[in-house]
């Protein structure tokens, strides 16, 4: 399907694969798509900066990048830095189409019906997209799709005048009379409201008129604060709704001195925020800020996880609000079509911006229009990469499933290193573009959305998989029988009926003869530090104490990590410690307890501060210590191993030191984790057959532990 893309400044289209209707989502071919012309002009010349000056602009992120260089060296660092910088970026966040697929538990929907979809992070200038139900809605049968393709910027509109809260026979003023600026003040005319438009535009100004605001004024020919009170009696608006973008601290204090004594001033727009007391103190004035397009906007729970809010405790929310935007084009109560300047064919998409940047477009909003669907029209869910090397034969075939930041960041880098090794043949992703870019970046043969693609593949030997915690047993059960190899990011499972099923794969296909391996991506375990960690340990006479420490830091609670998804910091994250413990003892554990600061607040969750020790088989006992309350200054893990007079001391995984011997430890100047050796150990397995990297048991057990911890959590 073809898409529009941001890269370097300049807006270019791109055949990228269709993404599925996931749980939660629909599936929409577009009809129309609305350009936000001030937001993505604007992205496009910020894409464009010099990385130099984005970094004097951005200085937080500089010393984010420091730290990294500090902990994972420069050329991780810059990996990382290009791939935020240079990867092209989806643009567009208002769309209508028609329904073509619809995913499991959304019942109100159906193939065929039109929508209109919102949301910067899904409804794209693409032919297809993938929608949760929540940015969704029904389109009217009197609206035409190139109205409801503006439903993300009327919402915008409605719910800043909704945030006003105006009652009949109010006078209200619209700073800035950009589009959502003409829509606000059509919706307060229609709410039986005065209105009068600012803005230094006299074309913006005609058009207001044109659309019903009963005074249109021009700040740079008149004083129009003074106007404002001349025109209300001398008490000034009892309301101002500031849909303006600048940079001025002005636009703010002049919205207060045009309101009455107890006004309020509403914050649609992005103005400066270098408020001054005397503007609002004396008459007592309310500044409300509206957020996007209602209650929901940047809810995870809501927009993605498709929670509702209850109508009886939220009235108008994000959805509701596009519904009844929507209502009021189908009554005629708002136009839309005069603030259109142009449409175009998808197929000019660069020209569109061209000419959009140029300002050769008024009024202001253009669309993007694309071709008319046929009946027999093949959805694409895979994309062949044309710059891609052929595979060459006696290399392992690999297909990356989840390309998120990991994946990206951490294995796909490693395994274009080891390329002696391995040929990327697939990059899996649930964004089309994102697996394009991805599959492009890394020379993989195809990009594709569709797992099933690389099941099928006999020129894919194994799977990597990055995808979320939840996602994982299934996936790796669907690769194991199809005879694929397996390297799944930890946990292994979420629940021990996940982990049953994958022991009972090789129950039945007898572990010593099945030719499918199964590596979790327990990476310390390969770390410099801990293989000599464990040749320390290997011939000691008598049990292990140790302690490891985890500064896992603060996660907020309504990230993916604590929900359905990730499982929880304990069997998301947790785990591979106690994969450490197995593999230095290589030992059972016969007996856990957990203990936990009970939370007190909102702040942090059950899993989120919590003490487990661990008592294996041969006497040995292991004590995590996880937290989340600590210092992101002070190092995130470490570890002590008292033994046959020994005490051998992990620093963060870029040193290892021995007191009471001369026995020689490992240093580093970056932490070294073992990712690149957990990918050498991989191969190594699949070319040579025999032993495991990690036994079976050994998995297995790490991942029942975390069960067990989990009890007491």
């Amino acid at each position: 399907m073809k898409q529009v893309l941001l890269k370097d400044g300049n807006a270019i289209l791109d055949d990228v694969p269709v993404p599925n209707a996931d749980p939660g989502t629909i599936l929409v071919r577009v009809h129309n798509s609305c350009i936000s012309v001030g937001t993505e002009i604007a992205g496009m010349k910020s894409g464009g900066v010099p990385l130099w000056k984005r970094a004097l602009q951005q200085p937080q992120n500089v010393k984010k990048a420091l730290q990294m260089v500090r902990e994972q060296g420069l050329s991780t660092t810059r990996a990382f830095v290009k791939d935020k910088v240079s990867t092209p970026q989806p643009t567009g966040y208002s769309a209508a189409g028609i329904i073509v697929e619809v995913g499991e538990g959304v019942t109100d929907l159906e193939p065929g019906m039109r929508v209109a979809c919102a949301g910067a992070q899904c409804a794209f200038h693409a032919e297809y997209i993938r929608v949760p139900r929540n940015l969704a809605v029904p389109i009217p049968d009197k609206v035409e799709f190139t109205a409801a393709a503006t439903v993300t910027l009327g919402a915008i509109a409605l719910q800043g005048v909704r945030r006003a809260n105006p009652t009949l026979g109010e006078t209200f003023v619209v700073l800035g009379l950009g589009v959502v600026g003409q829509i606000v003040a059509q919706i307060l005319a229609a709410n039986g409201c005065k209105v009068i438009g600012v803005d230094p535009d006299i074309k913006r100004l005609e058009l207001a008129e044109k659309l019903g605001v009963d005074t249109a004024l021009d700040p740079s020919a008149e004083d129009s604060i003074s106007q404002i009170h001349r025109v209300t009696g001398g008490h000034g608006a009892d309301g101002v709704i500031v849909a303006a973008a600048a940079s001025s601290d002005q636009v703010i204090s002049n919205a207060f001195q045009m309101c009455r004594k107890k006004g309020r001033v509403v914050l649609v727009g992005d103005v400066g925020l270098n408020l001054q007391r005397r503007d609002f103190y004396h008459n007592e004035l309310d500044l409300l800020i509206s957020t996007s397009y209602g209650p929901g906007r940047y809810d995870g729970a809501y927009e993605e996880g498709g929670l509702d809010y209850p109508i009886s405790y939220v009235r108008w929310t994000e959805n509701r609000n596009m519904g009844a935007y929507l209502d009021l084009l189908a009554a005629g109560k708002t136009s839309i079509a005069e603030l259109i300047g142009k449409t175009f064919p998808i197929d000019d998409a660069p020209g569109a911006y061209d000419s959009l940047n140029s300002g050769s477009v008024f009024p202001p909003m253009a669309l993007f229009e694309f071709p008319a669907s046929g009946s027999d029209e093949k959805i694409e869910r895979t994309i062949l990469n044309p710059t891609a090397r052929p595979s060459k034969e006696g290399k392992i075939g690999v297909a990356v499933v989840g390309a998120g930041g990991f994946a990206k960041g951490t294995h796909l880098p490693n395994l274009r290193s080891l390329s002696e090794q391995y040929s990327i043949e697939a990059i899996v992703s649930a964004s089309g573009h994102n697996a394009n870019s991805t599959a492009k970046e890394f020379g993989a043969r195809y990009a594709s959305t569709d797992y099933s693609e690389v099941l099928l593949d006999s020129n894919v030997d194994a799977v990597i998989l990055c995808t979320p915690h939840n996602l994982h047993a299934s996936a790796v059960l669907s690769a194991l029988r199809s005879g694929k190899h397996v390297l799944v990011e930890k946990p292994l499972a979420l629940d021990p009926e996940e982990l049953s099923q994958i022991q009972s794969f090789y129950d039945a296909e007898d572990l010593g003869k099945s030719k499918s391996i199964l590596m979790t991506g327990f990476n310390r375990r390969f770390s410099p530090a801990a293989v000599r960690a464990k040749a320390l340990v290997a011939n000691r006479s008598a049990p292990m104490i140790m302690n490891y420490r985890m500064n896992g830091g603060f996660i907020p609670p309504e990230k993916w990590v604590h929900g359905p998804q990730g499982g929880g910091r304990n069997i998301g994250e947790a785990c591979h410690i106690y994969d450490f413990f197995v593999y230095l003892t290589g030992a059972a554990c016969v007996n856990v307890h957990a203990t936990n600061i009970q939370p007190t607040d909102g702040q942090y969750l059950s899993q989120d501060n919590f003490v487990a020790t661990l008592r294996f088989d041969d006497g040995s006992v292991a004590t995590l210590v996880y937290t989340a309350m600590g210092s992101s200054d002070y190092p995130k893990e470490s570890m002590e191993i008292f033994v046959d007079g020994k005490v051998i001391v992990l620093d963060n995984y870029k040193r290892l030191t021995i007191a009471g011997s001369d026995l020689k430890g490992v240093s580093h100047s970056t932490i070294q984790k073992g990712h690149r050796e957990e990918l050498e150990a991989f191969a190594i397995a699949i070319n040579k057959g025999g032993e495991w990297p990690i036994p079976l048991w050994q998995q297995l057990e790490a991942t029942q532990i975390s069960f067990e911890v989990e009890k007491y959590l």
